[in-house]
């Protein structure tokens, strides 16, 4: 699973669509041409994308907190506490995510669940300093006991950093890791998914630059992450099923740095791809669909 924060399905707009305006060739080479709200569902023969439900009944913007929550424990979390919410999650999700998050459930069933992100020491250091705030997918691993990969996970090959190449973590963060193509990054990813029952990958550089956080060139980053995507989809192993999925709409409309409600962007590739495309219309049935497969 590869979860990209802030990616929806938006128009087909070349001044303020980064898809449009850069080209993304994980959508024009694999299915043809690259999705808009006129055209939000496009197919090959083994890969699927399709527009997922964000607002999920609930009047506002999406929001991080409550779709994260939604997508990875398999409830509506915006109807639970009546509002989109985030980007961290409301308090009272957070003994939800403790007991249904997607990571306890493989474990409870005896099988091997991974988050492949690491992360740098400024993030351990912050969770010594007793301060709580973190993520779905972080708190999420932290309240399974899942162990949380660092640095040296990266050296070794057993994780990657949230910005695939590492190439920000050397510039910004004083390290010396090895700057990676994207292309080595997702076959790495591959190797990692052969070795587990469940891995996710997370990348949130998307919903950086749809709110005009991020300092680095738009098109560069978009670059790296469809060599990225289209490398994982093309050489994913045949036993393998992929879900990229989002919890809200942002990138696709860089004429505001808000969210927006546009539906959220989903690819499912590989084997039971067909049927995850017909199970998943809504953030809360990407888990539940995810389950059901797994069996």
């Amino acid at each position: 699973m590869i979860f990209l924060d802030g990616v929806g399905i938006g128009n087909e707009d070349y001044q303020f669509n980064p898809f449009f305006k850069f080209g993304f060739k994980t959508f024009s080479e694999i299915f043809g041409e690259i999705p808009s709200l006129n055209n939000q569902t496009l197919k090959n023969k083994n890969a699927f994308l399709f527009p997922t439900d964000a607002k999920l009944g609930v009047d506002g913007l999406p929001q991080s907190g409550t779709g994260q929550t939604s997508i990875f424990c398999g409830m509506n979390a915006p109807k639970f506490i009546g509002k989109h919410f985030g980007p961290y999650p409301y308090s009272t999700l957070i003994p939800i995510i403790k007991e249904q998050n997607i990571f306890k459930h493989f474990i409870s069933v005896g099988k091997k669940a991974f988050f492949a992100n690491a992360y740098p020491k400024v993030f351990f250091n912050y969770l010594k300093s007793g301060r709580s705030r973190l993520s779905v997918t972080s708190l999420s691993c932290k309240l399974s006991g899942l162990k949380l990969n660092s640095s040296n996970d990266v050296r070794k090959g057993n994780a990657l950093t949230a910005e695939i190449t590492n190439k920000r973590w050397n510039l910004k963060l004083g390290y010396k890791l090895k700057v990676l193509k994207p292309k080595t990054a997702a076959r790495r990813l591959i190797r990692i998914a052969e070795q587990n029952s469940f891995t996710l990958y997370e990348y949130f550089l998307t919903d950086h630059l749809g709110h005009g956080r991020y300092d680095g060139d738009i098109q560069s980053t978009l670059k790296v992450l469809d060599e990225f995507l289209f490398t994982i989809i093309t050489e994913l192993k045949n036993e393998m099923t992929l879900v990229v999925c989002s919890d809200h709409g942002n990138l696709e409309d860089l004429s505001t740095k808000s969210h927006t409600l546009n539906p959220a962007l989903t690819i499912s590739a590989g084997k039971f791809a067909e049927e995850l495309s017909f199970m998943i219309n809504d953030l809360s049935q990407i888990k539940p669909a995810i389950i059901k497969i797994c069996k």
